[in-house]
């Protein structure tokens, strides 16, 4: 299956480690620089139906500020409870300053 990238953001929009919610074809999006790399994360946490963008970003992990679980940006896979699922993660790529996210989910 071949992926196809869509304009998530600029690259100048994001701020180091501070998450930035988009919609790509109805679907919420966080992307986030951090570490020198950019990821894509589906925005809902897999254990409560709260904005993982209103969280925080730290040791490439994402909190979901409502019970605290955090969510590997590279992976989905969360770091401890109470989320026990993961959450889909998107392929990234930087074209200039564009930030292009594929929903093609790499987990």
């Amino acid at each position: 299956m071949t992926s196809t990238f869509v304009r998530a953001c600029g690259l100048s929009e994001l701020e180091e480690d501070t998450p930035k919610r988009v919609e790509l074809d109805g679907t919420p999006i966080s992307v986030v620089k951090t570490e020198g790399e950019v990821f894509a994360i589906y925005d809902i946490c897999s254990h409560a139906n709260v904005s993982l963008s209103e969280g925080e970003v730290e040791d490439c992990q994402i909190e979901c500020w409502l019970h605290g679980s955090s969510f590997d940006l590279r992976t989905g896979k969360p770091s401890g409870l109470p989320a026990t699922r993961p959450v889909p993660v998107y392929p990234v790529k930087i074209e200039g300053d564009d930030v292009l996210v594929s929903l093609t989910q790499e987990s």
